[in-house]
C-alpha cells in the first residue's frame, strides 16, 4: 500500500497530477481542495495517498490532509459510492459543508452534486452519520502553497476537469461559461462552477 509520496510537481490538470519521485513518476487523482494547496510546478509536494485496486487498473487518489483522506475512505465504504464520486462530493462542497449537510439530514444540498440522486444522499446521511464524529476535519494541510493560475486556457482546463468529474460536455461548457470572471485559475473556475451547480 503507497499511503504518501514525497517528490516534485511535475505536472497538473484537475482532477490529474503527475509527481516525480526520485525519477518514478506517479499518476493521481484529487480533488478540488486539494488542488488548492498544490504549488507550482516543479516545486516539492507531499500528498497522502489511497491506493485503489481493481481487476483493470490501480489508481491512486492524492490528499492534502490525511482528514480529507479518512473522509474518502469513509466514503467510498458507502454502498453505491466509488472512488470517482467519492473524489466528486469532495470537490463539489468542503468537508465542513459534507458535515453539515450529514448531521443536519439535508438530502436536498446532496441531491445537488452530480452523480448523488434522493436515495444515495439518503444513504449517505444514514450512514455517514455514525462516522463523522470520528474525523477530525480540519484545513488541508501539507501539499504546499496555493495554485498559480493555469498559464493557458484555464476554460478549457476547466471543461476538461468537469467532463473528468462525471459532467457531459454541453453541461461542462456552459457551466463554465456561466461564470463572468477573468483571470481566474483552472481550479477556481472548477470549484465556482461546482458551488454554483450545488445551489441551483
Amino acid at each position: 500500500m503507497i499511503g504518501r509520496l514525497r517528490g516534485l510537481l511535475a505536472w497538473k490538470r484537475p482532477p490529474h497530477l503527475l509527481i516525480d519521485a526520485n525519477g518514478v513518476g506517479y499518476e493521481l487523482e484529487a480533488s478540488l481542495t486539494t488542488f488548492q494547496t498544490l504549488p507550482e510546478l516543479g516545486a516539492e509536494v507531499v500528498l497522502f495517498t489511497h491506493l485503489a485496486v481493481r481487476e483493470d487498473a490501480h489508481a491512486l487518489y492524492g490528499f492534502a490532509s490525511t482528514d480529507e483522506r479518512a473522509l474518502f475512505r469513509n466514503l467510498i465504504r458507502v454502498a453505491g459510492i466509488g472512488p470517482r464520486l467519492a473524489l466528486l462530493i469532495l470537490s463539489g462542497m468542503s468537508a465542513d459543508a459534507f458535515v453539515r449537510c450529514v448531521r443536519d439530514g439535508d438530502a436536498l444540498a446532496l441531491t445537488r452534486l452530480p452523480g448523488i440522486g434522493k436515495k444515495t444522499a439518503e444513504r449517505l446521511i444514514i450512514e455517514m452519520r455514525d462516522r463523522i464524529g470520528e474525523l477530525a476535519l480540519g484545513p488541508a494541510t501539507g501539499a504546499g502553497g496555493k495554485a498559480p493560475a493555469a498559464a493557458a486556457s484555464p476554460s478549457e482546463d476547466a471543461v476538461s476537469a468537469l467532463v473528468a468529474l462525471g459532467y457531459k460536455l454541453p453541461e461542462a461548457s456552459r457551466m463554465v461559461q456561466a461564470i463572468e470572471a477573468e483571470g481566474l485559475s483552472s481550479e477556481a473556475l472548477i470549484r465556482q462552477a461546482l458551488q454554483a451547480s450545488v445551489r441551483r
